[in-house]
């Protein structure tokens, strides 16, 4: 089986899991490394490269040609809606979802301190606590973005805390948000599989090393962004996660310089309706008006 990656020491990271997880059904794996549009080009910030699938479009197209077998990816660089031709068939286990500051932690952070992050999401839930708060983008691998934090006009650094514990990179970390104070990215934590809608038998094992609740969880979160029809280039956040079997979704959607900020969480069984329903109701709370302010500005 082979299995496209992109070549970061997360995505191989990522990959890798997969693989040894297929191993586990003495299936062989080999690696296809796929360079992506976000790769090649590193002076632009996410939200100008027309957001979500800069990381991905590049290693989808790999399976659809036949080049390989499935994709591996974050899941959250995956566009809300599904990809003509690929099945999103498996989630592994959940990783940490919460961003993670590098430097300097919030309490400690200078009046007008600056703050590096290409995210608007994290952006805004920032500057909706401390408006104080000065941001300049970040783009490279995480090595490259905790490096970052140590330059002369940079006070702190927004990192996932998954990213730095997947490569043993947790001894930079000044404070771990909690999901509270920053609703994560759809799908942050989570490794996604993908692999082609013709292809059953690939399917079938992907299915067996999916973990159910993750999949519950994010696919509940992906229903809240289609709906709203949004990527991460706009300030939007969601986490599902499971009480005794119900999904409870957490969820924001903020102005761009997080003057306001609609938040609500609801729950239910059904991932779908869950996550239609909370977009639904943040849209008539003032969201679309929100929406449209935010995409003038852009």
């Amino acid at each position: 089986m082979i299995i496209a990656t992109r070549s970061s020491p997360l995505a191989r990271w990522q990959a890798e899991a997969v693989a040894k997880r297929l191993a586990l059904s003495a299936i062989d794996v080999e690696f296809l490394i796929v360079t992506t549009e976000g790769d090649q080009d590193q002076t632009r910030q996410i939200q100008e490269m027309a957001g979500r699938g800069v990381f991905v479009k590049e290693v989808q197209m790999a399976v659809l040609e036949g080049q390989a077998d499935l994709a591996v990816h974050s899941a959250k660089d995956l566009m809300s809606s599904p990809t003509a031709g690929l099945n999103l068939a498996a989630f592994l286990e959940r990783g940490d979802p919460r961003d993670a500051l590098i430097g300097m932690n919030l309490r400690q952070l200078p009046q007008g301190a600056r703050i590096a992050t290409g995210s608007a999401r994290r952006q805004a839930q920032l500057a909706h606590v401390r408006p104080d708060l000065k941001f300049t983008g970040l783009r490279g691998n995480v090595e490259t973005r905790i490096a970052v934090a140590e330059q002369e006009d940079v006070d702190a650094v927004v990192v996932a805390m998954a990213a730095l514990q997947r490569l043993e990179l947790t001894n930079s970390v000044a404070e771990v948000l909690s999901v509270e104070e920053m609703v994560p990215q759809v799908g942050q934590g989570a490794i996604a599989v993908e692999c082609r809608d013709d292809d059953p038998t690939i399917h079938e094992q992907l299915l067996g090393i999916s973990d159910e609740p993750t999949r519950r969880c994010v696919e509940t979160e992906r229903a809240y962004l289609a709906q709203l029809g949004g990527g991460c280039e706009l300030p939007v956040g969601a986490y599902a996660y499971l009480e005794e079997g119900i999904i409870q979704l957490d969820a924001v959607l903020a102005s761009r310089d997080g003057t306001t900020l609609l938040r609500t969480r609801q729950q239910g069984y059904d991932a779908d309706a869950l996550g239609k329903a909370v977009a639904e109701e943040l849209l008539a709370d003032g969201g679309r008006a929100l929406l449209s302010i935010n995409e003038a500005s852009s």
